[in-house]
């Protein structure tokens, strides 16, 4: 697995990373209205300029396929990371969270932040992220519970 910056061909690709993921892996801690709500929102990536212009994104490749993909901004907010779901638990997210955090922290990010899906709040946890608060996203008029969480750099 190599990570690299993400280009504007990925899109389409990450696309359906995320609502695969989302489908497959999330389930568990949220119903099928919210996963298909949530899962709905992965046409609107192809779309989102933001992805390469205002945010660093990065994908993880494995045979020549994104097997992951996370984003951040200058100021340390993670936007987005999913791991492919056939690709669960083999390291992949903490590899291109520190590759996130690195860049943030040498664009001079005084803290790291991100909204966080239940299933994703102990992955963030063991890297030390705290929970600043519990939220109620909403998507298309449906609630999904998520958490603000945050990081101080040197921790």
């Amino acid at each position: 697995m190599y990570i690299r910056k993400c280009r504007r061909e990925d899109l389409p690709e990450i696309a359906r990373l995320f609502s695969d993921t989302v489908v497959n892996v999330n389930i568990k801690d949220y119903s099928e209205q919210q996963i298909s709500t949530w899962s709905g929102r992965s046409q609107s990536l192809l779309s989102r300029e933001d992805f390469l212009d205002a945010l660093y994104t990065l994908v993880a490749v494995e045979d020549d396929a994104i097997v992951g993909y996370g984003n951040i901004s200058r100021d340390g907010y993670i936007d987005h990371l999913y791991t492919h779901k056939d690709f669960q638990r083999r390291g992949i997210a903490s590899a291109i969270c520190d590759e996130l955090e690195r860049h943030a922290y040498n664009s001079g990010a005084e803290s790291f932040t991100a909204h966080v899906s239940v299933t994703a709040l102990p992955f963030f946890i063991r890297r030390g992220y705290h929970v600043v608060k519990e939220l109620g996203a909403k998507i298309d008029g449906i609630s999904l519970t998520n958490f603000l969480c945050k990081k101080n750099p040197l921790q």
